[in-house]
């Protein structure tokens, strides 16, 4: 099954490398020069290229760190060195898109070793790195909250009644568990490499000024709590298969009668944080090449109570991909939903790019589904792309106040 599984891979593989060639290959034909947010990137990774590193080269609207450009820089000059080509050809445009390719390559083979990880056969964001930091205190949480469970029915005594009187337990456990010099100690041990990363982004945002880089008046952080509910929708829009049914539809329902006034605190608190808490970046309504440009025009401004009317919608997309995650530890669910608020909440723009690593990291968490939901997941995602690309490629328009040729896009 090993090398079958492994034959699977490589033509799973393979067939991603050619399909990401041929997309490639369409997008530079339709794409001959700088398009949106390249032409700031691009001329960045050029400048790198030929070796222009100073400060006085950095276009200051750039909001993000060179990563990038090193890695495309260290990736195309070797080329030159080797294959003899011109530095006009390595630091052409279609040279550093093509290092994006080999990246997706690349994410496509790390999915891979992570499901491996996380679903074995026998049973980049500073956020997300404390995140994997926090899986690890999870787990050894996880291993002293059993022991300490099975000293209590031990000790016959009574169980914890409702989730309150279970979160109070939880927290006092965390609170007894913190105080131990001897489990911090080697919490530490285990965690330190990430320790240095905090301790490094905490230097950076000293000396930076803050933690944006760049245009800081584009990217003023704020309290955008429904971003969190956007999530929740992006989520269950994408994971339907596994999140959408009568039967989970039905089960919310009996829990909500079951809880009635649980839920009518949280109906309530959701209302509050949509009406006082939602902005509306300039950005969202003054580009109409992405998605969220429609989802914002076409619904949530069709009338101000629509924003409203779709809380029901948020605490079922919200309940659903809780309930999906019941598997997985208590200590585990609260690292991963501490980190989705600290990554999502601060943004002011709604953009679909900001739920990718949160999604990414909570479907890959998800228990083993059966075939024929894979499939139909599968399905969705080649069905969505083909559309954004058909249309990205064939469906270009023009602005009444320019002559560029503009595409629809993520």
């Amino acid at each position: 099954m090993a090398q079958l599984e492994g034959y699977y891979f490589s033509a799973a593989l393979s067939c991603t490398f050619l399909v990401s060639c041929l997309l490639f290959s369409a997008f530079s034909r339709a794409l001959r020069e700088p398009y949106m947010d390249e032409i700031f990137h691009l001329p960045q990774a050029q400048r790198y290229c030929e070796g222009r590193f100073s400060l006085s080269q950095w276009d200051p609207m750039i909001t993000t760190l060179p990563g990038l450009y090193l890695v495309s820089v260290g990736v195309v000059k070797p080329a030159s060195w080797i294959l003899g080509w011109s530095e006009h050809v390595v630091c052409s445009i279609g040279m550093l898109r093509f290092v994006n390719l080999l990246f997706s390559v690349g994410n496509f083979y790390l999915l891979y070793l992570l499901f491996r990880k996380i679903q074995p056969r026998n049973k980049t964001n500073i956020i997300w790195a404390a995140f994997c930091a926090g899986h690890i205190i999870a787990q050894k949480c996880s291993e002293a909250w059993k022991t300490e469970l099975q000293k209590k029915k031990e000790e016959r005594l009574p169980p914890a009644k409702g989730p309150l009187s279970e979160l109070r337990r939880v927290l006092q456990f965390l609170l007894m568990y913190s105080m131990s010099l001897k489990n911090l100690s080697m919490l530490f041990l285990l965690t330190w490499p990430y320790m240095l990363l905090l301790l490094a982004f905490f230097v950076f945002v000293v000396v930076n000024g803050g933690i944006v880089v760049g245009d800081r008046s584009s990217h003023e952080a704020c309290l955008h709590f429904p971003q969190l509910f956007y999530f929740f929708s992006f989520t269950a829009f994408f994971s339907f298969p596994h999140l959408l049914s009568p039967t989970k539809v039905k089960t919310f329902l009996s829990l909500v009668w079951k809880r009635r006034v649980q839920f009518s605190v949280i109906t309530l608190v959701s209302v509050f944080l949509v009406w006082k808490f939602t902005y509306v970046h300039k950005y969202l309504l003054a580009d109409n090449r992405h998605y969220t440009f429609y989802v914002w025009k076409r619904v949530f401004q069709r009338h101000e109570i629509v924003k409203y009317l779709l809380v029901p919608a948020y605490m079922f997309a919200g309940w659903a991909v809780a309930d999906s995650l019941k598997s997985k530890s208590i200590f585990w669910n609260l690292m991963f939903f501490v980190c989705l608020v600290a990554s999502t909440v601060p943004q002011k723009l709604l953009e679909f790019r900001y739920f990718i690593l949160p999604y990414i990291i909570y479907r890959l968490n998800m228990p083993l589904p059966p075939i024929s939901r894979l499939v139909c997941e599968l399905g969705c995602y080649a069905v969505v792309n083909f559309l954004t690309f058909y249309i990205f490629l064939n469906k270009t328009f023009q602005w009444s106040d320019s002559h560029d040729i503009q595409r629809f896009m993520w």
